[in-house]
């Protein structure tokens, strides 16, 4: 049986909004109420304007009241798993803080680390 988180990702994948590089992702955390928040990545013709999947599902589930973090899955078509990006890090540190983080593709491939694996020495409000 597959994880609910795991399969909310795969799901919100479905949606994202890649015409240009088809490279589909989906994201979904889970809040500290066992909430789920799901987000796909969305593009724009400039690139630069372009939110990646866990960023449009933290921001969700911030503008949704939810303030802390258990987990998250991110989900895309590839055989290495895919991890976020800086960018990405950067915002899951800062809102989520040391989550599991469970990477996954369509073929079932699955591994479940934790940001610090990721993102070892993070610049936060603690450097302000």
């Amino acid at each position: 049986m597959m994880d609910t988180l795991i399969e909310a990702a795969l799901a919100a994948r479905k949606n994202a909004h890649a015409q240009f590089s088809h490279f589909r992702v989906g994201a979904a955390v889970e809040d500290s109420d066992g909430r789920i928040h799901t987000g796909c990545n969305v593009e724009n013709a400039t690139y630069s304007l372009t939110i990646c999947a866990e960023r449009v599902a933290v921001f969700k589930a911030i503008s949704e009241g939810a303030r802390k973090f258990t987990r998250m899955a991110v989900a895309a078509d590839t055989d290495v798993l895919t991890p976020p990006c800086g960018s990405c890090r950067q915002i899951l540190w800062e809102f989520c803080g040391d989550i599991e983080l469970t990477l996954v593709n369509l073929r079932g491939k699955t591994e479940t680390l934790h940001l610090k694996d990721l993102f070892p020495r993070p610049f936060d409000a603690s450097f302000l």
